[in-house]
């Protein structure tokens, strides 16, 4: 990765410069004493350096520094977030009294209207403190009465944070919380409705996710977006996604957040370090002629949004090995929703991500007690570390996604009826790709166990693998080692 802070790339140089400061100061000779460990992977010099100058040295050690990217930016930025923000955050959402879709817009202390100006001002703090790194605005959708839940007509407006990316300014990784709540009755828009886990929590952590961001620059996009009219229909995320349409986006993924902040469950459960990622196994647009191959050549468990969530689930474990992510095999919840949704019905992948433990009775209630239970979605039953910590989740995926080079769009299998898997590819268009890594695991493993780097070519054979028994896919891996999706071979061929 080589846009990150300034300030982080200078501490990197002191770190790696006090650390081998015999080399500096000998000047002559020196034997590296141990690996350099740079994305996970250990490069041995075993050999003594041929005799060079201190000033070389020193010239080496600060191209290095500047050049490679360590596991020390994604620590820090995991640390970064905070705790304290986001829970002033979650406080200062709930108390705008109810985020109904359809209530008040005109005051300025309660209902939907007050809350998105307010979401609308933080981003736009965000980006003052960044020189204007974000671009801030409403993307606004009117919505008609259906009958059902839209009671009369409604303006429901997003509000979009934009970071653009350096190099693929079209295209986009998109974090998204929602702004609105509701109580029992979905209509009723005046009641008390705190929505303080949902989704109150997923809004204040993609702003959180914007304010540590926004320290950084990165090659494709980010967009940082609270949608609204979740609770009456997912009109929020079906409004933007007809506007990246519309314009043109190429969406790499979304990471949908809605209630994060739960750790105690109706069955009893508590567990602040497990959380869910839903994914649908194929989208909804493929082509019956894609339906019918999947039948003869597998791949059924391997859509694009189910890479997202493989790729999430690795990040975590590598850098949250404390965390335990699980991937649900389902797009949402069993019978329900959420505004990932929208975005896998136009074609583009999309996840949620959510706590493992839901409990009802502070969801979609009025705020009462009945037979001793408290119900509603109020603040005391927010766990705020638990918040932070699937903010983070969020942020080193975006940095991640943001900092990697563009997939590959066409891949090719071989080796039916032979001892060896094939692949042929169309190589990403990008100077700053390295090579290209192709995955393998068994057809019953949930997570890529397997690869091989194969360099900067544009086709490839693993000798000895039999295709029959495992399923395969290829990632583009950039000069500064971070990785692409895994995409899943669209084409077969016969040699």
């Amino acid at each position: 990765m080589k846009r990150i802070s300034i300030l982080s790339k200078f501490y990197n140089l002191y770190v790696f410069i006090k650390k081998n400061l015999q080399l500096i100061a000998g000047g002559f000779f020196y034997i590296f004493r141990e690996p350099i460990r740079i994305h996970n992977k250990v490069q041995s010099i075993s050999k003594p350096m041929k005799t060079i100058s201190p000033f070389s040295i020193t010239l080496m050690l600060i191209s290095f520094s500047l050049q490679a990217q360590t596991e020390l930016d994604f620590y820090t930025i995991i640390d970064e977030i905070s705790m304290e923000r986001i829970e002033a955050d979650i406080t200062t959402l709930a108390n705008f009294g109810t985020r109904h879709t359809l209530s008040d817009t005109l005051s300025q202390t309660r209902g939907i209207g007050a809350a998105r100006r307010w979401i609308f001002d933080s981003f736009q703090e965000i980006a003052s403190a960044c020189a204007g790194c974000i671009e801030v605005q409403y993307q606004k959708n009117y919505v008609k009465p259906d009958g059902r839940r839209i009671v009369k007509p409604v303006w429901i407006n997003n509000v979009l944070a934009l970071q653009k990316g350096s190099r693929y300014p079209n295209r986009y990784i998109i974090m998204s919380g929602d702004i609105d709540s509701r109580v029992s009755d979905p209509n009723n828009y005046t009641d008390d409705s705190p929505g303080a886990n949902d989704n109150a929590s997923g809004m204040a952590g993609t702003m959180e996710a914007a304010r540590v961001l926004s320290k950084y620059s990165f090659e494709n996009s980010i967009i940082y977006i609270g949608l609204a009219g979740e609770e009456q229909g997912l009109f929020g995320g079906k409004g933007l996604a007809a506007y990246a349409k519309e314009q043109g986006w190429e969406i790499i993924g979304i990471l949908n957040n809605d209630m994060i902040g739960n750790i105690k469950g109706v069955d009893g459960v508590i567990d602040n370090r497990t959380f869910r990622i839903f994914s649908e196994p194929v989208p909804p647009t493929e082509t019956e002629q894609e339906r019918k191959s999947r039948r003869f050549y597998g791949g059924e468990a391997d859509g694009i949004s189910r890479q997202l969530a493989r790729y999430i689930h690795k990040t975590v474990k590598q850098y949250m090995p404390e965390m335990n992510p699980k991937m649900i095999y389902r797009l949402d919840r069993f019978g329900r929703g959420g505004h990932h949704r929208p975005f896998n019905d136009a074609g583009y992948p999309g996840i949620r991500i959510m706590e493992a433990h839901e409990n009802y009775t502070q969801q979609h209630q009025d705020i009462r007690t009945e037979n001793g239970i408290s119900y509603g979605d109020v603040l005391e039953a927010v766990n705020f570390e638990y918040a932070k910590k699937l903010t983070a989740v969020n942020a080193i995926n975006l940095a991640l996604i943001a900092w990697a080079p563009p997939a590959v769009t066409e891949l090719s299998i071989g080796g039916i009826v032979e001892a060896s898997a094939k692949f042929r590819w169309t190589k990403a268009s990008s100077s700053d790709v390295k090579g290209y890594r192709i995955y393998w695991r068994d057809t019953t493993s949930p997570t890529w166990d397997h690869s091989r780097f194969v360099g900067n070519v544009s086709e490839a054979t693993l000798a000895g693998i039999v295709i029959d028994n495992f399923f395969f896919g290829i990632a583009t891996v950039g000069i500064n080692g971070v990785e692409s999706p895994v995409v899943f071979p669209n084409k077969i061929f016969r040699d």
